[in-house]
């Protein structure tokens, strides 16, 4: 049975117990006695020392470990904590033509955060668009559509400030403990055996920005793997899915190459994957759930709409798979944990890329490759 450690409170009655034990007919434990307050004393230290040992029992198993101690059991197993990703994009400046915005022009926004120009620039048409890169990595980075950058240092015939024209974006957090305890575990419960289906969901899932992933052997033949992937955090902006077009990693030289997201992941895998195996990176399509739920009014709050919307999401995301069976039971159980439902009918579900069995409303069984997403939910 688990060690029960003592309270503060137990520790300061032992400690008085003992105190009167040693001393018998005299009150050594008057409110103001020296013997009263040393015993309070010890009785404290011990408390500490007990948590000190709490603390050192937490990050002795893999299970509880934090921080650095995490980091150095899944350390044994070649897992590696995510790095924070940068955030970059494009921002529209104006001046006289021919002007030019050099590399390293430094670029800031009102609240402080500062960016970083890539390349040299010369303003045609009274215009320049460039591209910039935050100078910290981080969320704080990602910056909306029509934002103010101002240049730091002025540039004479280019107004200091301009507007981001392509959303900052791709800035990521560091990965957090409960995640990379996630990987670890996997990595220790499903060992590397060169190539199998847990293989490459590890390989993946290591990958900056990589949140979920699925591999699909033979998806285009014998020897083909697929391996869907979506970025959750660094693509929020397009539902999570990756940008760009599927493919190989550049090495590869028997099928054609990825681009943008796919091609980081296809070049990612390649060092990892079988010599043999031909391996796509592909990002899954969404198929779009549409509901209509009854027994809430036709104009429930804006808030518990969005209560509604996000419990749905947050299921979808947890328990489905590309091209596989979501259970409408899943999304009534996501709403019924919403406060205010009480009453509640799915009387109809849409599914953009996929069926719905039975009809007008049950389980949604996705197109091959697709991923469903919550679209628009309609109240009668």
């Amino acid at each position: 049975m688990p060690y029960e450690r003592p309270s503060l409170t137990g520790l300061r009655s032992q400690a008085a117990a003992d105190i009167a034990a040693g001393l018998p007919g005299v009150n050594a434990l008057l409110r103001y006695s020296n013997l009263g307050v040393l015993g309070d004393v010890n009785a404290a230290l011990a408390n500490g020392l007990y948590g000190y040992l709490d603390w050192i029992a937490k990050q002795s198993v893999p299970f509880t470990a934090t921080d650095e101690y995490l980091e150095g059991w899944a350390a044994l197993k070649s897992v590696t904590r995510t790095a924070a990703g940068y955030a970059s994009g494009q921002v529209i400046y104006n001046g006289t033509t021919g002007r030019t915005i050099a590399a390293g022009t430094s670029l800031s926004r009102t609240d402080g955060a500062t960016f970083t120009v890539q390349d040299d620039v010369v303003l045609v048409g009274g215009l320049a668009t460039v591209t910039v890169r935050a100078d910290a990595p981080g969320t704080d980075g990602n910056t909306p559509v029509g934002t103010t950058l101002s240049i730091t240092s002025a540039i004479s015939g280019v107004n200091f400030q301009g507007t981001v024209s392509v959303a900052i974006e791709g800035g990521t957090a560091v990965q957090n403990d409960d995640d990379l305890r996630t990987r670890m575990i996997a990595a220790y419960s499903s060992p590397a055996s060169g190539g199998s289906a847990s293989d490459y969901v590890n390989w993946a899932l290591a990958i900056n920005g990589v949140t979920r992933a699925w591999p699909f052997p033979n998806i285009h033949g014998s020897g083909t793997v697929g391996v869907l992937f979506m970025m959750d955090d660094l693509r929020s902006s397009y539902g999570g899915f990756p940008q760009g077009t599927n493919g190989t990693a550049a090495l590869e030289t028997r099928a054609a190459h990825a681009t943008g997201d796919q091609l980081m992941v296809a070049n990612a895998l390649y060092s990892d994957q079988p010599v043999t195996a031909l391996v796509h990176a592909m990002a899954p399509t969404p198929n779009t759930i549409g509901l209509t739920i009854a027994g809430l009014g036709s104009s429930p709050s804006t808030s518990l709409r969005t209560a509604i919307a996000k419990a749905i999401s947050e299921a979808l995301q947890q328990a489905a798979a590309p091209g596989g069976v979501t259970a409408l039971d899943d999304i009534n159980s996501a709403i019924r944990s919403v406060s205010g439902t009480s009453g509640f009918v799915v009387t109809a579900v849409t599914a953009s890329a996929g069926t719905v069995s039975p009809t007008p409303a049950g389980n949604i069984t996705s197109s091959a490759g697709a991923l469903p997403v919550l679209g628009t939910i309609s109240y009668i």
